[in-house]
C-alpha cells in the first residue's frame, strides 16, 4: 500500500509520506459538512481522541494536511489513528455538550483533562434537611443539597471549614436532631456546635447560622457582618450578655476572614479570572482561577493540564501562520478546553469570567455556561485597569504554580532514578528494575486471609497496576498458612505470564480480561524471610521463571535482604536510598493488603450479626444502625415496640430480629 495525504489544493486524499488504511482514507471521504463530535480509535478500537467541529469534514482532515505543522504529540497522535468514528449534531453548542460526556466515558489519552479531576473536594451543605449537616465530599450530585467548591486539595477544604466553624458552628454528626439527647458531644463543650441535640439551640436558629456560614462562602461578608453586629445589639439589649459575647467573639473572628480577602472592586461584581501559564518545553500547563465575590478576591485555585500540547493539531494547518497569532488561538483553545471541563462540576458560575486568552468558540461556551447557570454568562478578556492587573497577577501565579510542580516532579524523579540505580548496584542485577513487584499476606487468626501486589515503576507507584487476591486455599492440615497462601498468590498471578488462559480457572478473576497481567517484572519482592522467599523460588521454578527475573525477600526484623542462591543475607545500608525504596515499596504492599483485609473483615462481621436475619437487609440494616446509634447491644435490648418505631421495620421483621438476637 501507498502512503496518502490529503491535498490542499484538490481536497481529496492522495499519497503521502504517512501511511493510513485504504479504510480509512474512506473515512475522510465520507465526513459530512455538518457540526459534531469526532472520536478517533486506536488498532484495538479504544478511543484515543475524541473532539468537536462545526464542520467535521474540515476538522478532521486537517489532521491528514501533508502541509500542517504537527507538534510531535500530535503526530503521535495520529500515528496512532486506525478509525475514526464522528456523531452529527445539528448545532456546534449540542457538539460541545456531546464532547464533554465523551471525555468523560472514554478518557482519552490525548485530550486535554485537569489532573486528578475527580479527586477535587467540595464543600456540602444539606440544606434540605431540617438541621442541615456541614461535609466534605468528592461529587457534586443534583439533590437539593448547597454545594461549593471545588477545592484544589482536601487541606484547603478542612482549612476553610475550620476557620468557619468557629464563626458559624455547625453539625457534622448522623444522629437523629430531637432536641431531648440526655447530653451533648465534645464540640458543643468547645464551642463548635449550638447544641440543637440537646435543645441549647432551635431548628430556626441553627438554619440562620448555617444560612450565614453560606452566605460567607458565597462571598457575602458585609452582609454577614451587618447581621453578626446586629444579632450581638440584640442579644445585649436584652440584657442576655453572654450571648453577647459569643456573638462579638464570633464577630472578631469572622473580620479576621475578611481582612484577608481583599477588596478588588467598588462594583460589587462576581466574576471568575481564568489565566493560564505554559511551558513551550514541555507541553506541561497550569491553570489559576481567582474567584471574586461581590467585589472581594475571596480565593484561589491552581490546576495542573494534561494533554495541554495536542491543541495546535486542528488550528495550525498550514506554514505561513503567524507565530504569535497562532500562539494566542493555542492558548485559547487551552483556556476554552479549561473551562469546559471547570465549569461542568463547578458549584457556582458567575456572570462574568474574565480570561487571558479568548477561545475561539466564545459563543458556544457562552451558551453553553448561560444553559448551565441559568443566566446570562459573558466571558471577557481585559485590555487595561484594575481587571488586567489583576488578570496578570493571576498569570504570574499560574507561572509560578507551573513551575513548583515541575521543580517537585523533577526532585521527585532524580531521587527515583538514583534509589533504583543504588539498588540495582547494591543487589548487583544485570539491568536497572524499572518494574519492581511486590507481595504480601495480611490476616488476623487465619480469617479473611488475603494476598496483596504492589507495582512500581521506575521508583514511583503504578496503582493502576495493584492486585488482590482474596485466599481460598487452606494449608496441608486444613489449618491457614502464610507459606500456602503466598504460594497461592504467586501462582495465580505468574500463570498469567506464561500461560494465554492462565487466569481460566482463577476464582477471583471472573472472566476478566487485564494486559497487564502479561508485563513481566524486572525485580521481585516478597515480604518476608527464607521461608518465603523458598515458597517463592518453588513458584517461579515450577513455572520456568527462576531465570527469568531477579526475586529478594525482606525481613522486617532487621531489614535483611534474602537472596535466592546466597547463603547469608545482604543488609543494605541504613538511611540508603535503595533500602529506602524497598521498604517504601513493601509498606506500600502491606497498606495494600491490609486495607482490603479490613474491609472483608467488618463486612463480614456486619453480615454475620444482622443481614443473615431473614427480611433484614442493607436499607433496614442502616436504619437500625442509626436508630439505635450503632450499637448492637442496644438492637439486642430492644423491645418489639421500640424495633416497630425503626423506620421500614414491621412486627414480622422485629420479631425476626428478637428471635436471631
Amino acid at each position: 500500500m501507498r502512503p496518502l495525504r490529503l491535498c490542499i489544493e484538490c481536497g481529496k486524499i492522495v499519497r503521502m509520506a504517512r501511511q493510513i488504511s485504504e479504510k480509512l482514507a474512506q473515512k475522510l471521504d465520507q465526513l459530512p459538512n455538518s457540526p459534531g463530535c469526532y472520536q478517533m480509535h486506536n488498532a484495538a478500537g479504544k478511543v484515543i481522541y475524541v473532539g468537536k467541529a462545526v464542520v467535521l469534514r474540515n476538522r478532521v482532515r486537517s489532521y491528514f494536511h501533508a502541509s500542517a505543522q504537527h507538534n510531535a504529540k500530535t503526530l503521535a497522535l495520529v500515528d496512532e489513528i486506525a478509525d475514526i468514528t464522528w456523531w452529527v449534531t445539528k448545532t456546534e453548542l449540542d457538539a460541545l455538550i456531546l464532547e464533554n460526556e465523551l471525555i468523560k466515558r472514554y478518557k482519552p489519552r490525548y485530550n486535554i483533562r485537569l489532573k486528578d479531576d475527580k479527586t477535587y473536594p467540595y464543600i456540602k451543605v444539606t440544606w434540605q434537611e431540617d438541621f442541615p449537616r456541614v461535609l466534605v465530599v468528592r461529587r457534586m450530585l443534583k439533590d437539593g443539597n448547597r454545594y461549593f467548591g471545588p477545592y484544589t486539595s482536601s487541606r484547603a477544604c478542612y482549612q476553610t471549614l475550620d476557620a468557619l466553624r468557629r464563626v458559624f458552628p455547625y453539625l457534622d454528626c448522623d444522629r437523629e436532631i430531637t432536641g431531648k439527647d440526655a447530653r451533648p458531644c465534645l464540640y458543643f463543650h468547645i464551642k463548635l456546635c449550638g447544641g440543637p441535640c440537646i435543645g441549647a439551640q432551635s431548628r430556626e436558629e441553627y438554619r440562620e447560622t448555617v444560612r450565614q456560614l453560606m452566605q460567607f462562602l458565597e462571598g457575602e461578608t458585609v452582609q454577614v457582618l451587618r447581621q453578626l453586629e446586629a444579632q450581638m445589639a440584640r442579644a445585649a439589649d436584652n440584657l442576655q450578655f453572654e450571648l453577647a459575647a459569643l456573638y462579638r467573639d464570633r464577630l472578631q473572628a469572622a473580620q479576621r476572614i475578611a481582612e484577608q480577602q481583599k477588596i478588588i472592586s467598588a462594583s460589587q461584581e462576581d466574576a471568575d479570572y481564568v489565566a493560564l501559564a505554559q511551558d513551550g518545553r514541555s507541553g506541561d500547563a497550569a491553570a489559576q482561577v481567582f474567584m471574586v465575590r461581590r467585589g472581594r478576591l475571596i480565593g484561589r485555585d491552581s490546576f495542573l493540564l494534561e494533554g495541554a500540547d495536542l491543541v495546535e493539531a486542528a488550528e495550525a494547518t498550514a506554514p505561513d501562520f503567524d507565530r504569535a497569532v497562532d500562539s494566542a488561538r493555542q492558548k485559547g483553545a487551552l483556556v476554552g478546553a479549561f473551562i469546559q471541563q471547570f465549569y461542568d462540576n463547578a458549584a457556582f458560575i458567575p456572570g462574568l469570567i474574565l480570561v487571558d486568552a479568548m477561545p475561539a468558540d466564545r459563543a458556544v461556551l457562552e451558551a453553553w455556561l448561560a444553559d448551565r447557570r441559568g443566566m446570562k454568562v459573558e466571558l471577557r478578556a481585559p485590555k487595561r485597569g484594575d481587571k488586567l492587573k489583576l488578570m496578570e497577577l493571576a498569570r504570574e501565579n499560574a507561572a509560578e504554580y507551573l513551575r513548583l510542580q515541575q521543580a517537585e516532579r523533577a526532585a521527585d524523579t532524580n531521587r527515583q532514578t538514583e534509589a533504583v540505580a543504588e539498588l540495582q548496584s547494591a543487589l548487583q542485577l544485570e539491568r536497572p528494575p524499572t518494574r519492581i513487584e511486590c507481595y504480601d499476606i495480611s490476616t488476623l487468626q487465619g480469617q479473611n486471609t488475603v494476598g496483596s501486589m504492589v507495582v512500581f515503576v521506575k521508583g514511583a507507584p503504578a496503582k493502576q497496576h495493584y492486585k488482590r487476591f482474596k485466599i481460598h486455599g487452606k494449608g496441608g492440615d486444613g489449618a491457614p498458612d502464610d507459606f500456602a497462601s503466598m504460594r497461592e498468590v504467586l501462582r495465580r498471578r505468574f500463570r498469567r505470564l506464561v500461560e494465554p488462559d492462565g487466569d481460566a480457572d482463577d476464582p477471583g478473576k471472573k472472566g476478566r480480561s487485564d494486559d497487564s497481567w502479561r508485563v513481566p517484572p524486572d525485580l521481585v519482592i516478597v515480604d518476608g524471610g527464607k521461608g518465603q522467599l523458598s515458597v517463592a523460588v518453588d513458584v517461579l521454578r515450577e513455572l520456568n521463571l527462576l531465570d527469568r527475573f531477579p526475586i529478594v525477600g525482606l525481613a522486617k526484623r532487621e531489614e535483611e535482604v534474602f537472596r535466592g542462591s546466597a547463603a547469608d543475607p545482604l543488609w543494605l545500608k541504613r538511611g540508603s536510598a535503595a533500602l529506602h525504596l524497598m521498604q517504601r515499596i513493601r509498606d506500600e504492599a502491606h497498606r495494600f493488603g491490609i486495607t482490603y483485609h479490613r474491609n472483608l473483615r467488618s463486612k463480614e462481621q456486619i453480615r454475620s450479626v444482622l443481614d443473615d436475619i431473614p427480611g433484614v437487609g442493607p436499607n433496614r440494616r442502616k436504619a437500625l444502625m442509626r436508630h439505635f446509634d450503632g450499637d448492637l447491644e442496644r438492637v439486642r435490648a430492644a423491645s418489639i415496640d421500640e424495633l416497630l418505631r425503626v423506620p421500614g421495620v414491621t412486627r414480622r421483621v422485629a420479631a425476626a430480629i428478637k428471635e436471631n438476637l
